[in-house]
């Protein structure tokens, strides 16, 4: 390892780290340097093991053990917890903090070459439930992740916390187009079920019965809205998890469970 304490939180080899509570900040930020920050010891370690190359890891001494194994030829800084949180912009509990090189996305097209289901979703903009729906994909075997042009980033801090670094293990695309994005999906032979809470809709399970032998992408709209009436409208069919009680429906990454497992244990 090529370890290097620093002392001050505003030298500037410490920049990649700068205020990460700061969404338009790093949004400009990362895009621009083609970054992303891995934080904890065990998202850290999936990261590499995905590929991922480090430009450089910011630890408090107490981390630097825990590491060490993964850590060859990487530039350590290595800080105390007042430099860690006036980097930051706030406490790192796990005191690990690593900054990565994003590695270029599949065309959707080739994403959906070597899958038989597959999730997309729309406008989802919040970081953590993109984070937990990524988890969900991945802890189910879903074939891989589509993102509208406007979804938010995965590899978002906070998105990649919440997925306890199994973003890393999903495959994902984004479309170019989301007012055409639907017809290559359908081109390539997916059934496209749109779920949401009407009451007219199919039960997902009957839906997905009658896809068993079919390609499926799941759809799912955004966390106040839902899906777009055009998005709605391109279809095939929509679908709900039925409801008991006053209910009416789910919060989006909930959903996304319960439906990432149907759609996966299908006979």
């Amino acid at each position: 390892m090529d370890v290097r304490e620093v002392a001050d939180a505003a030298d500037p080899r410490l920049a990649d780290y700068t205020r990460l509570r700061d969404v338009e900040l790093r949004k400009s930020l990362e895009t621009e340097r083609g970054l992303f920050i891995a934080e904890g010891e065990k998202v850290i370690r999936r990261a590499l093991a995905a590929g991922y190359p480090a430009r450089s890891v910011l630890l408090t001494r107490k981390w630097l053990p825990a590491l060490a194994d993964v850590l060859g030829g990487v530039t350590v800084y290595l800080v105390g917890d007042e430099v860690m949180r006036e980097v930051a912009g706030f406490q790192v509990h796990r005191g690990a903090l690593a900054s990565m090189e994003r590695l270029p996305l599949p065309p959707v097209g080739k994403l959906l070459a070597g899958a038989s289901s597959v999730v997309v979703l729309e406008d989802i903009v919040d970081h953590s439930n993109i984070g937990a729906i990524m988890r969900c994909a991945a802890a189910l075997g879903v074939g891989g992740v589509v993102l509208s042009p406007r979804c938010a980033d995965p590899l978002y801090r906070r998105a990649v916390k919440v997925s306890m670094g199994t973003v890393f293990s999903v495959p994902y695309a984004r479309m170019d187009d989301w007012h055409g994005g639907l017809a290559e999906l359908r081109a390539a032979g997916f059934r496209l079920l749109a779920l949401t809470p009407a009451h007219h809709a199919a039960p997902i399970e009957e839906a997905l019965e009658r896809a068993r032998d079919g390609k499926v992408a799941l759809m799912l709209g955004s966390e106040g809205d839902g899906l777009s009436s055009r998005w709605l409208s391109q279809a095939d069919e929509p679908v709900r998890i039925p409801m008991s009680g006053e209910v009416d429906s789910l919060n989006v990454a909930a959903a996304a469970s319960i439906a990432c497992y149907l759609l996966t244990r299908r006979a």
